[in-house]
């Protein structure tokens, strides 16, 4: 099965709120974390936002399921069921600070992959991204669905309706037939995109701050992403070249995190 290994990790906040992404990993495990920003009334959370506080506590407790799953010594743990228990955890910590709260609870967009005896499994939530090098010479794009899919592009051409709407979707997050994100509710692992895939060389995982290098034209696609983040030097420059654009453009620039990881031998 193997386990990961540090290769490139970055973050840069983007326009006018605090950080709210995460990135991480542990043995077999790996993850980004997209904080989603507030639209509902905050708790108050002990953090800097709540969705910052989020994306802190879900780091810390996927590392805790993590670190669990290879002490099972199971080589077949899936992705989701790594997912499931670090969401386990995060609904108990939920119990203890806001009781039954649900709908106004922070949440996140995430990617998580979990090497595998046969390969490696990738789940998505949302719009978080992974592109993985396997060791054919192939590479395969795994992600979920827009953040505001439902929201259509006439709706959005009044502010104060695209903002009602994009309320009312946001509570109802999580309920059959709409988005399902990471937040307290453990059946969102099983509600994720779950690729399967075959042995891994390297991988990397983007929240889709970072991903708008792709869709702005910085790099062209996937592979050209991957690409540039195989060295701090490149990545650093890819996204620096991003946020050059934005400020050109007017963009708001959200925060932009990606992590790349390579495959080590058993």
């Amino acid at each position: 099965m193997g386990s990961w290994k540090h290769s490139v990790r970055i973050s840069i906040e983007g326009d006018d709120h605090v950080q709210e992404d995460e990135c991480g990993f542990a043995g077999a495990t790996a993850w980004v974390l997209d904080g989603a920003s507030s639209l509902l009334p905050q708790l108050g959370l002990p953090g800097p936002s709540d969705p910052s506080w989020y994306a802190r506590q879900l780091d810390r407790l996927l590392t805790e399921a993590a670190v669990a799953a290879e002490g099972t010594g199971n080589a077949d743990l899936s992705a989701p069921a790594v997912l499931a228990d670090a969401l386990g955890r995060m609904d108990k910590l939920a119990a203890s600070l806001v009781g039954g709260e649900r709908v106004r609870f922070p949440s996140a967009a995430m990617c998580l992959a979990q090497l595998t005896g046969e390969g490696v499994e990738v789940l998505a939530l949302a719009d978080c991204h992974a592109v993985v090098e396997l060791e054919d010479g192939s590479t395969a794009h795994v992600t979920h669905e827009p953040a505001d899919i439902r929201i259509r592009p006439e709706e959005s051409a009044d502010p104060l309706r695209e903002r009602e709407l994009r309320i009312r979707d946001r509570e109802l997050r999580n309920t059959p037939g709409r988005l399902w994100v990471a937040r307290r509710e453990v059946e969102a692992a099983d509600q994720a995109r779950t690729v399967r895939l075959g042995p891994p060389r390297r991988m990397v995982l983007a929240s889709d701050g970072a991903w708008r290098a792709v869709d702005l034209g910085i790099v062209q696609g996937p592979a050209e992403f991957l690409q540039a983040a195989r060295s701090p030097l490149a990545a650093q420059e890819m996204l620096l070249a991003l946020r050059r654009l934005q400020a050109g453009t007017g963009e708001s620039a959200d925060d932009a995190t990606l992590l790349t990881v390579e495959r080590t031998s058993p």
